[in-house]
């Protein structure tokens, strides 16, 4: 659920980029002018992509920790009870 929150952000995201740059390219300015919106603009979408996917990186690894994490104590709980029926 999570995950389709995040792509439907960065579609709109991108999306909204997509379509600044276009406004830009119809807007009555020099052509120097656009051209320096559009670096700014894709300089600004290229570090926001940048923090998501920091922000998504750090929460796969919380995840796995915690998947990981999970995973031990399965481990020891398999291995106590085994201990018991063996006795």
């Amino acid at each position: 659920m999570a995950r389709e929150s995040s792509d439907k952000v960065v579609w709109f995201l991108a999306g909204a980029a997509i379509g600044a740059a276009v406004a830009l390219l119809y807007a009555p300015a020099s052509g120097e002018e656009t051209r320096a919106k559009l670096r700014e603009r894709a300089s600004e979408g290229k570090d926001l992509l940048a923090d998501r996917g920091r922000d998504l990186m750090e929460r796969g690894r919380e995840l796995y920790d915690k998947g990981r994490t999970l995973a031990d104590e399965a481990a020891d709980m398999f291995e106590r009870g085994k201990k018991l029926v063996e006795g």
